[in-house]
């Protein structure tokens, strides 16, 4: 197997270098800065090649010990979990290493200046300061090292699904700087290139992953191998459209062939299709052949020539990363299109906050997919004859279309640009949103509709999800103190503390406080409405209690935005200049009567919803009361006569 590895990585590394040097990529200087040295130029695409594919190992590792083989029954890994998780342990200490070189290589690029003379202390500390790239790959060297030592530690399944997780979100630093987060429509290439990096890394890493395993002879093979298979065919879907995407926002179709980073683009295309025809294949026959009994030998064969592939187009893309998009596709953007990644048309009327949509590839694919699989499920249960209400089928498509409104609809638009549709935004991604997804009861459908494993075979998709509800970190965000300081402590430590006046320049800031309010009113209201199974059943006095203890919080937060004299976040705003603003205070406070005024709708969805579940369950009670009584009436009527008998025959005076 590190043969292997090695010819990919010098494959990859040969690739990139080569097209770089034959793009004119490695000799593009930045107006302004000097040359910084053939060093620096070769060498910061080697470095991000040796990245790249220690971190596709690394997750794809950690995405076989978490999902595609099983664990022992007591919850520990199994040994080849456990290989596996050593496996990533070494990987993230590369990726370690390659990443704390990117970091000096990038901020030497960036300067104009030779890898050498960034390597003295009060050099470098001045340049990652300024460059926001070597940042980037500052916090992806942290994270790989705090993968490197979580892997020497852990020994349970859980903690092998957290650092997984982790491994993947260790990506998302870099993902959010380079070519895709300047210039024009650098929302939508940021937003795509995170779909590109993380499909890609699933794909390469799980391959390199499952051929490590059959090298291994590990167990559950065919188990193995059959969900890779799915996988893989999703990340290369994602991998395909995320790349066009991101593509076409940085070179017109003219332009494919008469430049250098066009022609880069089709052949990573090409790639890509190779790739993909010959994977799945493969894989079929594979899986085909272990489910029939046979080796493991066809599977490392032929996976290990995919390997190869994927290393040439590891190259692709190293190099793609490294070339300069054609110069009118880069030309300079207005202010406002530099700030937001798009222009403004006008005022935000009503109208226009209806009717001009920029899709949000984040949050509108996710509204989207959440959708479809819910609609999924209940088709399942109703083909084989069970029920769902239809109440909380409309609330849960309620959620995704009010979820799809305020990101990809001119709020979703205008809510980066103007405080007051932020608060908008803001308020239908906290409160309204969280609500209806809780009242669609996701967890509870899907665990009627996934199939049960069965009691000697691996855990699948329903047992996970069970282990994710009773997890420690759901029983600690489901704690009343913890969710409702989640819930209602973000409004005042986001505005109130600086974080969203450094926010509003970045796309990703962006990112994550849209996830932020998704995630912290699902944790509020899961436990609150109790639709769903939870990992703490709270009482209905207890219910109201985090309901009401919330509603001062939300009251008290948008007068003192009505009543403040200073402007959150006033350089952006001021750097933008919209017309249509003429004073910034006045479109504040009306964001705060915005929050004052909204935070009724979430106490009202919540008290009908609470309402209806305590008359249904009297309504069963009821019907239960008069169940038994139907069958033990008569008894019940005996009993009480004779017990009416004793007492009026001990009653009786003695002759």
């Amino acid at each position: 197997m590190a043969p292997l590895l090695t010819i990919g990585a010098l494959l990859a590394v040969f690739v990139a270098v080569g097209l770089v040097a034959l793009s004119g990529g490695a000799g593009a200087v930045v107006a302004g800065l000097t040359d910084p040295g053939i060093v620096t130029r070769y060498g910061i695409t080697v470095v991000r090649v040796g990245a790249d594919g220690a971190a596709a190992v690394c997750i794809g590792s950690l995405l076989l010990a978490a999902f595609l083989v099983p664990p022992q029954k007591s919850g520990m890994l199994a040994a080849d979990g456990y290989a596996a998780v050593r496996t990533a342990g070494i990987a993230a200490w590369v990726w370690f290493v390659f990443a704390l070189a990117s970091v000096f290589f990038t901020a030497a690029d960036g300067a104009g200046r030779p890898v050498t003379e960034v390597l003295r202390p009060e050099v470098f500390i001045n340049f990652v300061d300024a460059i926001e790239q070597p940042k980037a790959w500052l916090w992806t060297a942290l994270l790989a090292l705090l993968l490197a030592l979580g892997c020497r530690l852990i020994l349970s399944w859980g903690w092998a699904t957290v650092l997984f997780f982790v491994s993947v979100g260790a990506l998302i630093p870099v993902a959010v700087t380079g070519h895709s987060a300047s210039g024009g429509s650098h929302d939508v290439a940021t937003n795509s290139l995170l779909f590109h990096l993380v499909g890609a890394a699933l794909w390469v890493g799980g391959l390199v992953a499952l051929l490590a395993h059959a090298r291994r002879r590990g167990a559950h093979l065919p188990l193995a191998a059959a969900r890779f298979s799915k996988i893989a065919l999703v990340s290369w879907i994602v991998m395909a459209a995320s790349g066009v995407i991101n593509a076409l926002v940085r070179v017109s179709p003219g332009q494919l062939l008469t430049t250098d980073y066009g022609l880069l683009v089709l052949g990573k295309v090409v790639a890509l299709l190779v790739l993909g025809v010959f994977g799945h294949q493969q894989r079929q026959r594979s899986v085909r052949g272990l489910s029939e009994g046979a080796g493991g030998g066809q599977l490392v064969r032929l996976a290990a020539v995919e390997v190869l592939i994927m290393a040439v187009t590891m190259g692709l893309a190293t190099a793609l990363s490294r070339t300069p998009p054609p110069a009118e596709v880069a030309a300079q953007p207005s202010n406002t299109e530099l700030l937001l990644g798009y222009v403004l048309n006008g005022e935000p009327t009503a109208w226009r906050l209806l009717t001009d949509w920029r899709f949000d590839l984040i949050f509108g694919t996710a509204a989207i997919v959440l959708a479809v699989l819910y609609l999924a499920g209940v088709r399942r249960l109703r083909k084989r004859g069970d029920t769902w209400p239809v109440g909380r089928t409309v609330a849960w498509l309620a959620a995704c279309a009010v979820l799809l409104i305020a990101t990809s609809s001119g709020v979703g638009r205008y809510a980066p640009a103007m405080f007051s549709i932020h608060m908008v935004n803001h308020m239908l991604l906290s409160m309204v949103v969280p609500v209806l997804l809780v009242l669609g009861g996701p967890v509870t459908l899907a665990l009627r509709a996934l199939p049960a494993a069965g009691r000697d075979n691996p855990p699948g998709p329903r047992e996970w999800l069970i282990a994710l509800v009773h997890s420690p970190i759901s029983r600690v965000l489901t704690n009343p103190i913890v969710a409702l300081a989640l819930f209602v402590g973000s409004f005042y430590g986001l505005y109130y503390s600086g974080l969203f006046d450094g926010a509003l320049e970045h796309h990703w800031a962006h990112l994550a406080m849209n996830a932020h309010f998704l995630l912290a009113g699902y944790v509020f209201y899961w436990p609150v409405i109790g639709v769903d199974p939870a990992p703490r059943r709270l009482p209905p006095l207890g219910r109201l209690g985090m309901v009401f203890a919330s509603m001062p919080f939300h009251a008290f937060f948008g007068v003192t935005l009505m009543n403040m004299q200073t402007v959150i976040g006033e350089g952006f705003y001021r750097g933008l200049d919209l017309p249509w603003v003429g004073d910034l205070l006045t479109d504040q406070r009306l964001g705060g009567g915005i929050a004052w005024a909204s935070g009724e709708i979430p106490v009202l969805l919540v008290m009908v919803a609470l309402l209806v579940q305590w008359a249904r369950a009297d309504e069963r009670e009821a019907k239960r009361r008069d169940r038994r009584e139907a069958v033990t009436g008569e008894q019940d009527l005996a009993a009480y006569n004779a017990m009416l008998k004793q007492l009026a025959d001990q009653g009786e005076p003695k002759k």
